[in-house]
């Protein structure tokens, strides 16, 4: 197995899994490596540092400081949807249809958001409609039984 650390053409930044390097370069060539925060298929390697093992000390902390890095993450993110839930416009089902009456001006400019299939966020991109997907949030452990 191999990593590499990848960016899409608009500047995320992830990292992907591969059984080998040929692997990577077949399935970015038959463009099924995709960006997973904009779906971008424009996707490249970045340069990356090798892994190297650490001390005893090094080791035993890293776990922790993912798990505050992941803690910090789903919060920006629950913070992000709060944002959007409460300042804009929840069109459901109809979310491809009004954004692109938006976009070619038959409609109100307005913030929305709602719910879309893949295909229908693929043609909305491929016409140059601006979207992006929510991610779906685990949940609150504050809000747990």
């Amino acid at each position: 197995m191999i990593r590499y650390a990848l960016i899409c053409d608009h500047d995320h930044g992830f990292e992907a899994w591969f059984a080998s390097s040929s692997d990577y370069d077949d399935q970015a060539e038959r463009g099924l490596v995709e960006c997973p925060f904009c779906a971008s298929r424009a996707v490249r390697k970045q340069i990356m540092a090798p892994a190297v093992s650490g001390t005893k000390k090094t080791a035993t902390t890293k776990p922790d400081a993912l798990k505050t890095m992941q803690t910090m993450m789903m919060e920006a993110a629950r913070e992000v949807r709060a944002h959007i839930e409460e300042n804009f416009d929840y069109v459901g089902d109809a979310f491809a249809r009004e954004a692109r009456d938006i976009h070619e001006g038959r409609s109100e400019k307005r913030e929305i958001y709602g719910e879309a299939t893949p295909a229908d966020i693929k043609k909305l991109k491929d016409d140059g409609v601006p979207c992006v997907p929510l991610p779906d949030l685990p949940p609150d452990p504050k809000k747990a039984n």
